[in-house]
């Protein structure tokens, strides 16, 4: 959640305090989902370079969706016009009874 709402400050909206984010917390039985949007020029992932690319490898960014991704089950992107929305979800185990 971090991540995605740093990447909305600095790359969706770089850094214009007359910009805002948008976050949304859900917590349900089984899912946790986070919503953060920006108000930037929108961004298509499937331009973003790859980190682990032996060329990217010793840049100081560009790890923010990988590890999202990484750490995420579910991350979907929605244009916003003007603007990008993540939604990451992170699926739940069930409970288990205590022996």
């Amino acid at each position: 959640m971090r991540e995605a709402a740093i990447n909305a400050v600095m790359h969706g909206n770089a850094y214009n305090p007359a910009k805002r984010i948008t976050g949304l917390l859900r917590d349900h039985l089984r899912l946790l989902i986070v919503r953060i949007g920006d108000q930037g020029p929108g961004l298509d992932p499937s331009n973003l370079p790859d980190p682990i690319a032996p060329e990217n490898l010793l840049r100081g960014s560009g790890r923010g969706i990988f590890l999202i991704r990484s750490f995420m089950d579910e991350v979907h992107f929605r244009q916003l016009h003007p603007g990008t929305e993540l939604t990451l979800i992170k699926h739940r185990a069930p409970a288990t009874p205590a022996a």
